[in-house]
């Protein structure tokens, strides 16, 4: 029974087509939380490893779209927070740039290192 009410309500969220209707959207999930840029990374590879997995059907049920819809959750958190990394880490990649271009070596190097601990993160 609880599965049904959520393939209805997530069929009945997927009908509303007006912008105001979709930002005021009840968020029915709130999926994994991703709290350190390591976590969202984690939950990236595992989800898109997932919402592949559930793409790889031949029919998409209405149960396949509502576990998407779950997955999607995740993913949005996990993306989120690597684009905010990511913003600072463009910010600390133009303060070596920026010291690059004086000369600034003792800066070059406190803001090289800064910049490889976070870049070396998604590298991996």
């Amino acid at each position: 029974m609880k599965k049904y009410l959520m393939i209805a309500a997530l069929t009945a969220g997927m009908a509303m087509s007006s912008t105001a209707a979709l930002a005021d959207r009840v968020d029915h999930f709130k999926g994994k939380s991703a709290d350190t840029l390591e976590q969202a990374l984690e939950n990236f590879v595992e989800y898109n490893r997932k919402l592949e997995a559930a793409l790889a059907g031949d029919e998409l049920t209405p149960e396949a779209v509502a576990h998407i819809h779950e997955l999607t959750y995740t993913l949005e958190n996990a993306l989120e927070r690597m684009k905010q990394d990511l913003a600072e880490l463009a910010d600390t990649l133009e303060e070596v740039h920026l010291a690059s271009e004086v000369n600034d070596v003792e800066r070059i190097r406190e803001e090289g290192r800064k910049y490889l601990d976070v870049a070396n993160k998604i590298a991996r």
